[in-house]
């Protein structure tokens, strides 16, 4: 199995390496595999798992030899995969991980401390201490759990991404405007108002310090595009200082939790598809929570 995935991945032009693979790649390879007959070749969805888990611990073994953050090319491509996920499950649909009603509120509460909250008393400026980088981690994290938005939609964002105009209130973005990348088309997610808000400071700072380029959200102060592994390592290390990282699912639980707070809003399923930028028939697995006693937020 290693041997095959690894052809494939020397034969691509450039070469597909450990440290660069990503989903794309993974859903590339799985196509080019598709209708082949080949007993080494052909993927079946319990055969691509099989596959899936030797790559991951490759990869886990190359991050703990270099000492560099795991790469989650296989932990991505997974949570957009439920049918090879669960294809060894004894549901093949397992209910999503999302956050509580507290745990959400408490996490916008973390996060929502990087802007100025006018009224707060002695917190009203609590804002000021957080250098550029924190307020841009939490902006991030502010865009998987108030938009959906996945790791790869986040790094993707540019300048021209946010959306103000037609808002409620004047220049706070209500909107993202997610361009084309990978195998995701371009669409318009709404963000709640609280991300909102903190999205509207960070172009403030942002504009303030001149920072250059076009990326909404850069690694550096020149402007350079963030990099998987950093926004991994970056959210990850926030969402354990917030001290919500104690499940499976990383920034992938903040997304499932917008998806089901839109559904108890009473929004169309095919629309929070449209939003999230997947199938309708994703919204099945969502519909059993909202359907059921369980609180979300």
């Amino acid at each position: 199995m290693w041997h095959g995935f690894m052809g494939w991945c020397l034969g691509q032009s450039p070469a597909v390496s450990l440290t660069s693979l990503d989903a794309s790649d993974l859903q590339a390879f799985q196509s080019a595999r598709f209708g082949t007959k080949s007993a080494d070749l052909s993927l079946s969805p319990r055969h691509a798992l099989r596959l899936m888990r030797l790559v991951d611990r490759v990869l886990r073994h190359h991050a703990a030899q270099t000492g560099e953050a795991p790469n989650t090319a296989v932990t991505d491509w997974l949570m957009e995969h439920p049918e090879v996920r669960y294809a060894e499950a004894s549901s093949a649909d397992p209910l999503p991980d999302f956050l509580s009603i507290a745990e959400a509120k408490h996490l916008i509460a973390f996060l929502s401390l990087a802007r100025p909250r006018p009224g707060l008393g002695s917190r009203r400026n609590a804002h000021v201490a957080f250098t550029w980088q924190e307020l841009r981690n939490r902006v991030a994290v502010a865009l998987h759990l108030g938009g959906g938005l996945t790791p790869a939609d986040v790094r993707a964002l540019t300048l021209r991404s946010p959306v103000s105009r037609g808002g409620t209130v004047r220049e706070r973005p209500w909107k993202v405007s997610i361009p084309v990348h990978g195998d995701s088309r371009a669409r318009e997610t709404p963000i709640a108002p609280w991300a909102g808000e903190l999205l509207k400071h960070w172009l403030q700072v942002r504009a303030e310090m001149k920072i250059p380029g076009e990326w909404l959200l850069p690694a550096t102060r020149k402007g350079n595009s963030w990099g998987k592994q950093s926004h991994y390592a970056t959210t990850r290390e926030l969402l354990q200082e917030a001290g919500l990282d104690n499940h499976e699912g990383g920034t992938f639980r903040l997304r499932h939790t917008f998806a089901l707070r839109q559904l108890r809003r009473g929004t169309a399923p095919d629309q929070v598809a449209h939003w999230m930028g997947v199938e309708p028939s994703v919204m099945d697995r969502y519909q059993r929570v909202v359907s059921s006693p369980m609180e979300v937020v």
